[in-house]
């Protein structure tokens, strides 16, 4: 049996910048790799979160020329953590922008939980501009989703956990507690914010790994954390400014778009069975459940499969067989 495919050497970028996208809103973002390769784009997660040094590694940098960027109010992006012209929408506009900005007339989208969101309300408005698609953990923001993680659904798995999230919340708020959280991390008392961001964000990196080695949440947060907490709880009270069902119901867009899916079993972040209604309704999609792994791209085998599908679409394949027919 062949070893598992590992992360790539840790790389710098070749060039990196700031883009102006109107708004008052400066994007960070940097380009790896290859400037000949094949064009792709990393979508990270949250929303809110950022991209990183380790999501470079993901990419073959001889063969992927790849374009990583934080998006409004997130990461390196200015001003961090603002909520103004901050919507799912603006976020699709930015990446056109972003497109047209190095120059390529199409690319591969990688995006795992709402990076997958955001791959694909950008490959439903611009399919032609889509070459290929890897997505993690899909989530695409339906009720039944929100209410599966902020209400009567993960929190039976994580009685525990849960309960340290809800503490600082009065009982009689706790029937809506994005509503709740919305509040807290938008009151202009710092220190508010901050206790709510560690909650916030504290139930989400206790239960995004199957085996979860994180202790009890700290009761405050930093900057970055709190950037976080308020940006997507933002999104998920505007419901990512989707309709219901919206990505779904609209996945024949995505016809002729070849991709991967990549799901974690036990993902109890976002379940299995929203990535399973994507694989019915985008028959280019090859689907990998991955037994044992839960929700974060970190998981062994999860990321196994994340490199082998970055793999398969670098063109390494193809190309080592055409050098097998040339020396035959």
């Amino acid at each position: 049996m062949s070893e598992a495919p590992k992360p790539f050497p840790p790389i710098e970028p070749y060039d990196s910048g700031r883009l102006d996208v109107g708004d008052g809103h400066s994007l960070y973002w940097e380009l790896c790799g290859n400037p000949q390769g094949r064009p792709a784009v990393f979508l990270h997660g949250g929303p809110g979160s950022g991209a990183g040094a380790h999501h470079r590694r993901l990419f073959d940098p001889e063969r992927y020329n790849v374009l990583l960027f934080d998006q409004r109010g997130s990461g390196r992006s200015t001003p961090v953590g603002s909520l103004e012209a901050n919507t799912t929408w603006h976020l699709v506009a930015d990446l056109e922008r972003l497109r047209r900005m190095i120059g390529v007339e199409s690319w591969l989208l990688f995006g795992g939980s709402w990076g997958a969101t955001l791959a694909l309300a950008y490959a439903e408005t611009h399919p032609e501009r889509v070459s290929a698609m890897i997505l993690r953990g899909v989530f695409t923001g339906r009720r039944q989703e929100l209410d599966w993680f902020y209400g009567s659904g993960a929190s039976l798995l994580f009685p525990d956990r849960w309960a340290d999230f809800i503490e600082q919340i009065p009982e009689a708020e706790r029937g809506d507690l994005i509503t709740a959280f919305r509040a807290r991390l938008t009151d202009p008392d710092r220190a508010v914010q901050a206790r709510a961001a560690a909650a916030w964000a504290g139930w989400e990196g206790r239960t995004v790994t199957l085996k979860s080695g994180m202790g009890a949440p700290g009761t405050t947060a930093g900057d970055g954390t709190i950037a976080f907490a308020r940006i997507e709880n933002h999104y998920f009270l505007h419901d990512l400014w989707l309709e219901e069902g919206q990505l779904l119901r609209d996945a024949s867009r995505l016809a002729g778009i070849p991709g991967t899916i990549v799901q974690g079993r036990y993902d109890v972040v976002t379940p299995a069975a929203t990535s399973w209604a994507l694989h019915r309704a985008w028959s280019e999609a090859d689907y990998r459940l991955v037994e044992g792994a839960g929700h974060a791209f970190s998981e062994p085998g999860v990321l196994a499969e994340l490199m082998a599908a970055t793999h398969r679409f670098s063109g390494a394949d193809e190309a080592a067989l055409a050098r097998k027919e040339e020396d035959a």
